[in-house]
């Protein structure tokens, strides 16, 4: 960097300094999107992932679609079956109601390995004896906190025809509460074991147990594979196989809304600030040679070439970009550091300020490019000034 620069860009109101604040915004802007996808990505992997997701595939029944495999206890096996699979948990939905003391109504599924509740007290054994069950803390104005560790008769219907039944009852244990803002599968679940939950089922609809399980099957299921680097080809064998099969990970790494906005703007925030560095570049070096030509006549005249002037334009260049991506990076972090409470509310994910911060890659981005693009930009934009004759453009502005 030619010593010039340094003194021509701080007392020079024509100098390339004058590209500094629309490089910072960029550079802000960049920096926010970048930590705002990190706290989303983030939270995802931990919260998300990190239960078991990376290694889970989501099975599903449609009803009335022949299309789809239904999840019967023949299919369930076929899949239990398939190379890599460790696990296969399916789901089935039922109610139970208040039986003794009460006056709730409440949806009841199986816990799968996919259910990462928030226990607020007790424990969730794996997997769930089938005289266990697992509640929300407080459900249509009932709290169970008092009922944990006791077991409750609960109360279920039997169908006796295809428009009548009749109530039952069923003793189970609350070994654990959960957070009930945690409604993955609606309000006031209970969560059964896999048997239980095909019990009730099996019951609302009048049939055995195992008969409903061999004609209706289950809404859903998760199978679990041994490694994750399995998941796509035990996917693609599952659908191969007629099922309606979808990795986990793959649902939840395109979580739409803010995260996927704050990844899009992310990516096209850094072909935005490098092109419009580089246009900068072009058009305020060009301006700025031009302002001070005569200035550079007499330096040429005195004895500095070309190269030398060029030097001083790229020292500006540099000085611009390097200070508008310092700026920018520290913006854009303060900023999207604010965010991550904001972002915790609208994912329904913990995020906390460490999570919401750029990554190296992005930040590297946001403080470089200002200054590469600005320089290269003034490369091309000072070309025509500074090949001017110096003597007569000197005798011009005489």
């Amino acid at each position: 960097m030619s010593r010039w620069s340094l003194y021509t860009w701080k007392r020079d109101g024509r100098s390339l300094r004058r590209a500094l604040p629309t490089l910072t915004v960029l550079a802000a802007l960049l920096t926010t999107s970048a930590g705002v996808a990190a706290g989303a990505a983030g939270a995802v992997e931990r919260d998300v992932l990190g239960s078991g997701g990376l290694t889970q595939i989501e099975l599903s029944s449609f009803e009335g679609d022949a299309s789809v495999r239904p999840l019967t206890t023949s299919a369930l096996r076929e899949a239990a079956r398939a190379k890599g699979v460790r696990q296969v948990v399916a789901d089935y939905s039922s109610v139970l109601y208040a039986e003794e003391n009460g006056t709730y109504d409440l949806a009841s599924h199986t816990l799968t390995p996919g259910d990462d509740l928030p226990v607020t007290k007790g424990k969730v054994s794996a997997p769930l004896g089938p005289d266990e069950v697992v509640l929300p803390a407080v459900a249509q104005g009932t709290d169970f906190a008092p009922l944990l560790g006791r077991s409750v008769a609960f109360g279920y219907t039997r169908a006796t025809g295809a428009a009548s039944g009749t109530s039952a009852v069923i003793k189970l244990k609350i070994v654990a509460l959960y957070d009930p803002s945690w409604q993955a599968d609606g309000p006031g679940v209970a969560y059964l074991s896999q048997d239980t939950a095909a019990l009730l089922a099996a019951a609302r609809s009048g049939q055995p147990a195992e008969a409903f399980r061999d004609r209706e099957g289950a809404q859903s299921a998760v199978v679990v594979v041994e490694h994750q680097r399995q998941v796509a080809a035990v996917t693609k064998s599952l659908q191969n196989k007629g099922f309606s099969a979808s990795a986990v990970s793959d649902r939840v790494r395109n979580l739409p809304g803010l995260f996927g906005a704050a990844d899009l703007a992310m990516r096209v925030g850094v072909l935005v600030l490098a092109l419009g560095a580089l246009a900068l570049g072009v058009v305020r070096a060009a301006d700025s040679a031009r302002a001070r030509i005569g200035q550079f006549a007499v330096l040429r005249i005195l004895g500095s070439g070309r190269p030398e002037l060029r030097r001083i334009l790229l020292g500006e260049a540099v000085l611009s970009g390097g200070v508008a991506g310092v700026l920018g990076a520290a913006v854009g972090t303060a900023l999207s550091a604010s965010l991550a409470g904001p972002l915790s509310d609208v994912l329904g994910l913990p995020i906390t300020v460490t999570d919401a911060l750029p990554g190296p890659a992005w930040a590297g981005a946001a403080l470089l490019l200002p200054a590469a693009g600005l320089a290269v930009g003034t490369l091309f934009g000072s070309r025509e000034a500074l090949r001017r004759d110096p003597y007569l453009t000197a005798r011009a502005h005489s």
